[in-house]
């Protein structure tokens, strides 16, 4: 049976020490987020994480979740626990105190969602997408609809979606044919059909807030012509609680390989009344407001179900019983060693730690951004952080649930057939992290994203956020001898994405092709870089603590670095040489040929 226990220390650690945490109530609007209040708020996620949610997690797995007569029921003990969730704050904690929110640092909402989605996945994508919703409404939304429906949506009351997709449209959302009829009192008619919508019908709140995107009657053709609609499953009535049903239903759920305790909907939208969010015409603006907060999101399931996967990797390690080690006997009064003294169950439990580790601190450096973006109180510096949050928003999705399903299967190849099987809960991680690489953009749109937007925005300034400190941080520290082992090897990666970038800008403005071949490879180069700089971070950060009461943790720290830098940091060579080999081998292929 699989169990979880928040790794707090090194959260405190990524936050704190290597974040500089504590300054986060220097910023206006966080002055009462020091240690003494953050601290509290992470032990009792903790808490609900490993008492509440988790122990849901495999059992919400067998039930899923089921539809009769259009409604949507979850699993035994989701509405209690959800109840419970609810009822402790935790899905008003990022959000706007104006609207009943906690107004937490994004730094810290990240630590909890990452606990969320190790302990139950499922579970807490009803809590996300309302929260994506949420952003999308606070940001667009006119005063009388924030008003009406962010206090609810805040204290979780009810819930929210985003509908984007159709039977016939995805990724090209320019295609989609619901429409909006614009009727007398301001209100709007939709009618059409979304499909993959998660927490689209469910029974664990009172109402449901779909965020829709549709075209006007006179809308432009292609994306520029798609405007956002709140639309309601029931109508608020006089006093603001839920009354007549709209004309919104589910018309069937998905049967998944994965977190089949969340809902994924078809929603028909029958002649619905909806109001418009934001202007006319202008609704991506306001959608990806919401995407954007839902892929970092993403990233972070990715991480989390890496977590869940290595804790219950490294127990069953520790306990097997199977053979000799290599060099001699380690424990000879029993029949056989720990399957931990192995090399290759050491080699696919330092991958999941070290990615594992590497990507909470990436996480966190984007998260410390949002908040810097949203709070600092310098144009200048506000803006770098949000051009840093452009720029490394597509890479945090992408490589985060790359690594997390790699993490994930590694974790069920140390148990070897009882990986395979449901009892020990490590086959579980494996389907549920698999939908991370698709939803919110699949990873290869998110690789097309960096390549073709964002590295020559602005004349490559979003670049900088990135290229910058780790140039100043690399000439600060290569003669230090006790950093020098993993200055060096981040160098000499950094070296190779300096120049497949520029390979990609000069070779990708006069044949599109070639960027759009390499950008996979470039992503992931871009990412184990970008992990590379947060492991010589935290080494730097570890190395005067290795003799203080903690200086296992620290010494772990850097054995972990090491292992990174040595035997998974070397992948970029490989990726730099397929970048530079072009794309033709791929592109002139005869298309009857496959």
């Amino acid at each position: 049976m699989a169990s979880y226990k928040a790794p707090l220390r090194d959260m405190r650690f990524v936050l704190y020490e290597l974040m500089g945490g504590d300054a986060l109530s220097s910023l206006p609007g966080y002055e009462e987020f020091t240690r003494d209040l953050i601290d509290p708020v992470l032990e009792e996620a903790a808490k609900i994480c490993e008492q509440v949610l988790h122990p849901l997690n495999r059992s919400g797995d067998e039930e899923g979740c089921t539809l009769e007569n259009g409604v949507v029921r979850t699993p035994s003990g989701f509405i209690d626990a959800y109840r419970t969730f609810s009822q402790g704050g935790w899905t008003a904690i990022a959000c706007d105190p104006a609207y009943g929110g906690q107004g937490l640092p994004k730094a810290v909402n990240t630590l909890v969602e990452e606990m969320i989605c190790s302990a139950n996945l499922s579970f807490g994508m009803y809590p996300g997408l309302s929260h994506g919703a949420y952003v999308s409404l606070h940001g667009f939304g006119s005063d009388e609809l924030k008003n009406a429906y962010l206090p609810k949506m805040v204290d979780g009351t009810w819930s929210g979606t985003m509908c984007l997709t159709e039977p016939h449209c995805g990724t090209d959302l320019g295609l989609l044919r619901t429409k909006a009829l614009p009727q007398d009192d301001g209100s709007y008619r939709l009618s059409g059909t979304k499909i993959f919508i998660s927490a689209g019908e469910h029974d664990l709140t009172e109402n449901i807030i779909h965020l829709v995107l549709a075209r006007l009657p006179d809308a432009p053709a292609g994306v520029k012509g798609i405007s956002l609609f709140l639309v309601p499953k029931f109508l608020p009535d006089a006093a603001g609680n839920p009354g007549e049903r709209n004309g919104v239903s589910c018309g069937s759920i998905e049967h998944k390989m994965g977190i089949k305790a969340s809902s994924t909907c078809v929603m028909n939208f029958d002649d619905a009344t909806g109001w418009l969010i934001g202007s006319a015409n202008k609704g991506m603006a306001a959608m990806f407001a919401m995407m954007n907060t839902e892929r970092l999101s993403v990233g972070i399931q990715g991480l989390g179900l890496a977590e869940a996967s290595y804790q219950g990797a490294v127990a069953y390690a520790r306990e097997r019983l199977q053979g000799r080690s290599l060099s001699g006997a380690k424990h000879p009064d029993k029949p056989a060693d720990p399957i931990i003294v192995h090399p290759d169950v050491r080699r696919m439990l330092l991958t999941q730690r070290a990615y594992v580790e590497g990507c909470r601190a990436l996480g966190a450096w984007a998260a410390h951004s949002l908040d810097i973006k949203n709070h600092h109180p310098d144009a200048k510096t506000r803006q770098d952080a949000d051009d840093f949050v452009a720029l490394i928003t597509p890479v945090i999705k992408a490589l985060m649930t790359d690594l997390g399903f790699e993490a994930a299967n590694m974790g069920m190849q140390v148990l070897g057939g009882h990986g395979f099987i449901r009892e020990h809960g490590m086959e579980q991680y494996v389907r549920d992290c698999r939908i991370s690489q698709i939803y919110e953009g699949t990873n290869g749109i998110q690789a097309l994203d960096l390549v073709g937007r964002k590295m020559p925005a602005h004349a490559g300034r979003y670049l900088r956020g990135f290229f910058h400190p780790v140039q100043a941080f690399i000439e600060a520290n290569m003669e230090d001898e006790a950093l020098g082992e993993f200055v060096q090897p981040l160098a000499k990666a950094f070296v190779r994405l300096q120049q497949a970038t520029g390979q990609i800008a000069r070779t990708g403005m006069a044949k599109p092709d070639e960027a759009g071949a390499a950008a996979t490879d470039y992503l992931r180069l871009f990412g184990l870089t970008a992990l590379a700089y947060m492991w010589a971070r935290m080494v730097q950060t570890s190395l005067d603590k290795v003799d203080g009461d903690d200086g296992a943790f620290y010494r772990a720290k850097i054995g972990t670095a090491r292992f990174y830098m040595e035997r998974l940091l070397p992948q970029t060579s490989g990726l730099f040489s397929a970048i530079m080999a072009g794309g033709a081998s791929m592109m002139d292929f005869a298309e009857d040929a496959f």
